[in-house]
């Protein structure tokens, strides 16, 4: 069978990364995307060391014209790109009385129009293979709210509306649709960034969640893989929370 070939986005580091590393330990071949190519670089090293393919690639995930080349690219390399990965995205703090419109707009173009071109990008390759997967990460803030993160929180809840629609327009073509909220990840680059503003202490934060710990990139990136399996062909549309608990549906 002919090898499956993935694109992650933000896989320079943190949650990207993991699920490179392990969609590659599957045998997909997989698409490292980033703003960060030297990062890419070294993800791509390390899955060659472990005997898998992938490929490193630099885009701004908002700029269509630079995510087609990206793609061309990949497709060129490792061939029809069926399983989308859209990680890449940013997060910050800010109080909503000093939230500005570009805070608005930068936080917006890049969490959900940067989803929406890769996922259009990546969309005619599963049409025509008659298979795909599409797992889009999105955040439990937007199930629970978030203090000071207004316009990051209603970002990600577009992309879970997104995820639901999206899965009911391609799901005829054997496409499934799927995103995951992750809790309190720690070791990713939002959260080395935000940590200072959780308000509680790390005992607090553990104290929090019901499996008393939080989260690592793998937590994400093993629900990934299976969202990515043929095992996983009848979930589509569906948010899949990895957050130990912390919220419940």
């Amino acid at each position: 069978m002919t090898t499956k070939t993935a694109l992650v986005t933000g896989a320079a580091a943190g949650i990207g990364k993991a699920c490179a590393i392990r969609l590659a330990e599957q045998g997909y071949g997989v698409g490292v995307l980033d703003l960060n190519l030297e990062g890419c670089k070294a993800v791509v090293s390390e899955i060659e060391a472990n005997g898998g393919k992938a490929l490193a690639l630099q885009a701004s995930i908002t700029d269509a014209s630079e995510v087609k080349a990206a793609a061309d690219e990949l497709r060129n390399a490792l061939g029809p790109i069926v399983i989308v990965v859209n990680n890449a995205g940013v997060s910050n703090f800010i109080p909503f009385e000093e939230l500005e419109e570009k805070d608005w707009d930068f936080m917006l173009d890049v969490n959900v129009k940067g989803t929406f071109i890769v996922t259009k990008e990546c969309l005619p390759d599963m049409k025509e293979t008659g298979w795909g997967r599409i797992i889009n990460i999105s955040s439990s803030s937007a199930q629970t709210g978030s203090v000071e993160q207004v316009h990051y929180s209603a970002s990600k809840g577009a992309v879970i509306s997104m995820t639901r629609s999206l899965a009911q327009a391609v799901g005829k073509y054997g496409i499934t649709v799927n995103n995951i909220p992750p809790g309190a990840v720690l070791g990713t680059i939002m959260s080395e960034e935000n940590i200072g503003r959780f308000r509680v202490s790390m005992d607090q934060l553990k104290a929090m969640i019901p499996v008393g710990r939080t989260g690592v990139a793998d937590d994400i990136a093993h629900t990934v893989v299976w969202l990515a399996s043929e095992g996983a062909g009848y979930v589509s549309g569906q948010t899949i929370g990895v957050n130990g608990g912390r919220v419940v549906s």
